[in-house]
Parts: C-alpha cells; sequence; structure tokens
C-alpha cells in the first residue's frame, strides 16, 4: 500500500505525523504531489482548536504548491505534471446562487483548505479542480506559495479601493500582509505611507516602496495622514481591532478602510467620522483562482516577492510556533520534501 506524510492537528496544537494512504482522485478532484506550503496566520483556525468539530484531525496549510500527478473523472482542463497552487478557498460548487451570479468567493458550497478539508502540511493533497490556480514558470514555486495567499489578498484588497493613479494609499503593519502590500500599492502606481510602530521598521518600510512612513507610537496616524491630504484607502494588516480604529479619521472624502487583518477585538468608530465624508469601512477575505492567476502574472512581472523563511515538513509544528510568535521574516514556508 503506497502511503504519503501528513501532519495532522487536533484540539489546540496536538499535532502528529501519520502515514496516509494513497489514493486515487475523486471525480472532479485532482491529487497534487506538494513541494512548498506557506504558513498563514489564518492556520490557527485549525492548529488552535477553533474549528466546529476541533477533536476531528485535519492537516492545516493552504498556501500550496505542487505538480498534479492524478485525476479525477470529470477532470477536463488539467493534466498530470502541471504545476499547481491550492489557496485558502477549496473550489466552488458552480451552483449555488453566489456562484450562478459569479461571486464565486462566497460560494455557499466551498470547503476552507487546511482548516474544513486537509490541506497542504504534507507531502500529497487532494483539491477541487475548479479551485485550481496555473504557476507562472518564473515565479519560484517557494515564493509562489506565500503570494496564493497573502499576496492575493492585499492584491485583489487593493483592487477594491478605485482610486486613481498617484492618490494616497497607506498600509498599517508591515508583517506578513503588510511587507506584499507595499510592494503591490507602489508597484499600482500610487503614493504609499507605511503605518508602523517603531522607527526601526522605516528603513525596510522605504525599501519595500513606501515614501512616506508614520511611526504610530509616535504621531496620531490619523492626523499625520490628514497633513499628507487625507488617505484614499487605508489596507488594514495588522490584526488588531483597536490600531485599526483610530485610523478611520485618517481618510480622505469617501475613502475606505480596507480590513484585511482577521482580529479578535472589535473596530469601534465614531459615526460622524463616516457620515460626514462619506467613508466606507468594508471587509475583504481573498479572491478567486483566476485572480490569484492575475495576481501571480503581475507579481511576476512588477518583480514582487515574498520574504521567506523554509522549513522542512518534518518541523511543520516548529515552523507554525515560529509564525505566531512573529518571529518569521516575513513568511514560514515548509518544503515537502524534506
Amino acid at each position: 500500500m503506497a502511503t504519503y506524510r501528513a501532519f495532522e492537528v487536533t484540539g489546540t496544537r496536538h499535532f502528529r505525523l501519520v502515514d496516509r494512504e494513497l489514493v486515487d482522485p475523486a471525480p472532479n478532484q485532482v491529487r497534487v504531489r506538494v513541494e512548498y506550503c506557506g504558513i498563514c496566520h489564518t492556520d490557527v483556525l485549525a492548529a488552535e482548536g477553533l474549528r466546529m468539530d476541533p477533536e476531528r484531525p485535519v492537516v492545516p496549510g493552504h498556501e500550496i504548491v505542487g505538480v498534479i500527478d492524478a485525476v479525477g473523472p470529470g477532470v477536463g482542463t488539467w493534466r498530470i505534471g502541471e504545476r499547481v497552487g491550492v489557496g485558502f478557498l477549496a473550489g466552488h460548487c458552480w451552483e449555488c446562487d453566489p456562484c450562478r451570479r459569479g461571486d464565486f468567493v462566497n460560494c455557499r458550497d466551498q470547503a476552507q483548505t487546511g482548516t474544513t478539508t486537509d490541506g497542504g502540511y504534507a507531502e500529497v493533497v487532494y483539491a477541487r479542480a475548479s479551485g485550481l490556480v496555473r504557476i507562472p514558470d518564473d515565479v519560484p514555486a517557494a515564493e509562489a506559495a506565500p503570494l496564493l495567499c497573502a499576496g492575493l489578498t492585499t492584491f485583489s484588497g487593493l483592487q477594491q479601493i478605485g482610486s486613481r493613479p498617484g492618490a494616497l494609499v497607506a498600509v498599517q503593519g508591515i508583517g506578513g500582509l503588510g511587507h506584499l502590500a507595499l510592494q503591490y500599492a507602489r508597484s499600482l502606481g500610487y503614493q504609499v505611507v507605511a503605518i508602523a510602530r517603531g522607527r526601526e521598521k522605516e528603513p525596510l518600510a522605504r525599501q519595500l516602496g513606501a515614501h512616506h512612513y508614520i511611526d504610530s507610537t509616535e504621531q496620531n496616524a490619523a492626523e499625520a495622514l490628514q497633513d499628507l491630504g487625507g488617505a484614499s484607502a487605508i489596507i488594514a494588516t495588522a490584526a488588531s481591532g483597536a490600531s485599526m480604529s483610530p485610523l478611520v479619521a485618517g481618510l480622505a472624502p469617501r475613502g475606505r478602510l480596507i480590513v484585511l487583518g482577521a482580529a479578535a477585538d472589535p473596530i469601534q468608530v465614531n459615526t460622524g467620522e463616516l457620515l460626514f465624508g462619506t467613508r466606507t469601512i468594508q471587509g475583504h477575505l481573498t479572491g478567486t483562482p483566476i485572480d490569484n492567476e492575475d495576481n501571480l502574472s503581475f507579481s511576476a512581472a512588477h518583480g514582487i516577492r515574498p520574504r521567506i523563511e523554509v522549513f522542512p515538513l518534518s518541523e511543520a509544528p516548529k515552523a507554525y510556533e515560529h509564525m505566531l510568535s512573529g518571529g518569521a521574516r516575513f513568511r514560514a514556508v515548509l518544503e515537502a520534501g524534506v
């Protein structure tokens, strides 16, 4: 019986390396030999017991790059040997009302890779064909992995703002999401402001594309943004509602606060800050597989690269703890072949 290695998790951070039977893919699925899998903060949903049934074993990981080695019945356009990616959304159903209206991100019958269905902390993953992303040859596999989630989320979030070239766009937080958001915003032609805690982060922020830097420990960030003319948009990546809340006052008229960071605490806002200026707070999850292909093509064309630390699959629990501690600079990635 052929097997493959995978890290299952149950309860709270109970990781276990297991051998699983290698089986044929189900209808409309493919089997992928994993090369790399990024470790994302959203993996806490699996690893910290935040699922509906935390005692059911699941394999975390949703920033997966690998090669198709088998296709199931009903798969028409994907071939054995193709390099593909699998992101957080595990493939839309095509049949629910949101899908019928083209809103594939909000498909009602879509599993979440690494949370409600097995993900990429493994040598093999099974994926719906509708969730696959083609990986360009000029994007290294290890760097492509974080772009499938952190990259897509920030890139597609910036697509929501509808701002003119040269508009002032701020990025709050310089971490796994923020370090990519700065690069995307600069490449899209915006005047980019980085907002972070401490002056020591300024050189890196400017290297990544920021024209301006606001140290939120020394300045009132909203006032500093208004001194620059007001932000057309703020991309909020730090997982803290308390740090996002004061930023609304820094928006220009009709400005948008795009919330990407999932925080445990609420965002609190003065209604007057929304009404006077017609400002908006908008949540943004991710994009579709074809959006992800656009993201990868844009990243390759503009030299946008994640900063990564690579760990062998055998050290998946250690790599997860490293991410959770905030010590990763800036994305931890597992290499499945070692």
